[in-house]
């Protein structure tokens, strides 16, 4: 059901197909007769963000296909892949999120991914990624193998906070893998990255193999074995797993779990002064005991422990211990059976996290609304974020019994509106929280939730449907929810200084993101002005691309937000010297700057002010005679 990411975990059934390619590839001509393939990127599958928006080519998950267009040029080019963040600003933000289940991250924390898909099947002997832009933030490599329908991890490493910026062909060790595949995932942490990242193209290297001769010979193997022989492989591969961890039990039960007893007088006097180690086993602990023990372990532990004993699988399997599950990390596991087990388990669940999961159909839609049916009446958070499985009846019934939702997130929905069927949405009234990040949704149905939820704090409608208006918004928002803290407008459409004086009113508001969405205005003018005097909470403004902004709009900044601490002037063009250092020296709290693209201002004073106010200045590295793409 749940395995580890650990690869070195795999099931009976997958060793007999990998035996089954290995007999072929002992079968095959010598080594120095082997075909190599080399193919670049035919096709994106999935991501979980891009700087672009679909309806532009600049900065989008599509341009990792095909051959490289820059390398080994090093800059920043919109002809290729970059990602919406980069170092640890969105993390410290107001609208920031915490993790659901904390105890599941005991890995390197991914921030995001993307997979392709190549044009043959090949047995994988090398990844190359070509990162021209702020290399090292690739930290694990996936493939897909179709004949078993698994997720197997090539590579993975820690973030490394010392890649030198040039460009790089990046191409880590994998792990062997004798199976075919054509689909490979990246995955990319960012917390070490100084600006965005950007991906010129991918090659991958393999072996040329014959998919349908694999799995015939896989099938063979399995039906010479007979049932009773691949049950008792079953039992081995168990066996094999308890072994490994015999020597952590072993210590536990004779070192910690003894000092514990004692402590809290669940071991005689006498038997303290004995200093041979009590024969203690975890069936002696009360279920209390057990439960607490039980409530810091990740999901995976949880499951296995309940295969232990009846004992411990009537405290693994108590409902209180599943009122908080995050499937993120488990993306590549989570299944039907795993929905299944849990609709039987997490009958008290407020909290649920199944982002990233359900690609390949591994999770069915039917199953998904028993487990919505079943576990989620009382669930008050529930994030969604670029789940394939997702479709209208899904939607009709989270919408149905989810009715208590304070934090719904539904990221990279760009699907026309009608397919998901929003309309649930009518029914919640708690909203807090409404992510909507690359999502296509009805202008009016917006509308009416923003009316129907008056607590909401945080909204997010980056990259959203070109037909919803944002002083539409703005004005809604004015009227109905003006406890707001977050407003995220990032490449959205039609907010000019209407929205801004509307928005005026929300004197509660921390973060605003305006890139890319004021470009309609000559100039923003008073409405900057009014705003930022409604709002002195204010500690994030982006402001990224607004042309018409200039010195005296930004003036008011210097005197009406001495809260800040992230500031995007990014492609404003009309900032001078003068008004940056007014700026750096008003705005005691502000922590970064992004002034990329702003053409008077040079790296020689960026350096200068970087040492005098401690500030991180973000400027992008641009070659002569690039253009700043719009």
């Amino acid at each position: 059901m749940i395995s580890e990411t650990d690869t070195s975990v795999t099931s009976s059934e997958d060793l007999t197909t990998e035996e089954a390619a290995l007999e072929i590839q002992d079968s095959h001509p010598a080594p120095e007769e082997v075909i190599l393939i080399n193919q670049y990127a035919q096709k994106v599958i999935d991501f979980s963000s891009q700087y672009g928006s679909d309806t532009s080519i600049s900065y989008t998950a599509y341009n990792i296909t095909g051959r490289p267009s820059k390398f080994p040029d090093y800059g920043d080019f919109p002809e290729t892949f970059a990602m919406r963040t980069y170092g640890r600003w969105w993390d410290i933000a107001p609208s920031a999120m915490e993790e659901l289940q904390p105890t599941n991250f005991h890995d390197i924390p991914i921030h995001d991914f993307i997979v392709v898909e190549f044009e043959e099947f090949v047995i994988p002997e090398a990844i190359a990624v070509y990162e021209t832009y702020n290399p090292g933030a690739i930290v694990k490599i996936w493939a897909y193998f179709s004949t078993i329908s698994t997720w197997k991890c090539l590579w993975y490493s820690f973030p490394d906070p010392y890649v030198e910026k040039r460009p790089r062909i990046f191409s880590p060790p994998l792990k062997k893998v004798a199976l075919p595949t054509k689909i490979i995932r990246l995955e990319f942490n960012h917390i070490f990255l100084d600006y965005f990242t950007e991906i010129d193209g991918m090659v991958l290297t393999g072996r040329k193999c014959d998919v349908g001769e694999i799995c015939d010979a896989a099938a063979m193997r399995k039906s010479k074995k007979g049932p009773i022989l691949r049950k008792l492989e079953s039992v081995q591969f168990k066996l094999r797993q308890i072994e490994n961890h015999k020597d952590i039990l072993k210590d536990f039960l004779a070192n910690d779990l003894g000092n514990f007893m004692k402590e809290v007088g669940l071991v005689h006097e006498d038997e303290k002064e004995d200093n041979t180690p009590p024969q203690i086993t975890l069936k002696d602990l009360p279920c209390e005991i057990l439960f607490k023990i039980l409530s810091y372990l990740d999901l995976v532990s949880i499951f296995r422990t309940a295969q232990v004993c009846k004992k411990l699988y009537d405290v693994a399997t108590d409902p209180f211990l599943y009122q908080e599950i995050n499937l993120k990390p488990y993306w590549h596991a989570v299944c039907d059976e795993m929905l299944t087990t849990l609709t039987k388990r997490a009958t008290l669940l407020k909290k649920l996290d199944i982002s990233w999961c359900g690609l390949f159909h591994s999770i069915t839609p039917s199953v998904f609304r028993e487990f919505v049916r079943c576990c989620c009446k009382n669930l008050t958070h529930l994030r969604m974020n670029s789940c394939k499985f997702i479709n209208a009846f899904c939607m009709e019934v989270v919408g149905s019994v989810c009715v208590n939702l304070r934090e719904l997130c539904l990221r990279n929905y760009s699907k026309s509106p009608s397919v998901l069927n929003f309309h649930c949405l009518k029914n919640l009234r708690f909203l807090e929280r409404l992510d909507l990040f690359r999502t296509q949704i009805d202008s009016d149905l917006l509308l009416m939730t923003l009316r129907y939820n008056p607590g909401l704090k945080h909204l997010n409608l980056g990259i959203c449907n070109s037909t919803v208006s944002m002083d539409d918004v703005a004005v809604h928002i004015a009227r109905y929810n003006r406890s707001i803290v977050s407003i995220d407008m990032w490449k959205s459409h039609f907010l000019s200084s209407v929205g801004l004086l509307s928005l005026s009113q929300c004197h509660d508001l921390e973060e605003v993101d305006f890139g890319w969405c004021l470009r309609e205005e000559a100039s923003p003018g008073d409405s900057l002005r009014i705003l930022l005097k409604g709002c002195p909470k204010l500690k994030k403004v982006f402001l990224a691309a607004i042309r018409g902004i200039n010195d005296r709009d930004l003036e008011n900044i210097t005197e009406f937000c001495p809260n800040l601490e992230q500031l995007d002037l990014m492609g404003v063009l009309g900032i001078t010297y003068d008004m940056c250092y007014k700026i750096l020296s008003n705005c005691r709290k502000l922590k970064m700057l992004d002034l990329s693209f702003c053409d008077q201002i040079d790296e020689i004073q960026t350096a200068l002010w970087r040492d005098v106010f401690r500030v991180s200045i973000k400027r992008n590295f641009v070659p002569p005679d690039h253009p700043f793409i719009t």
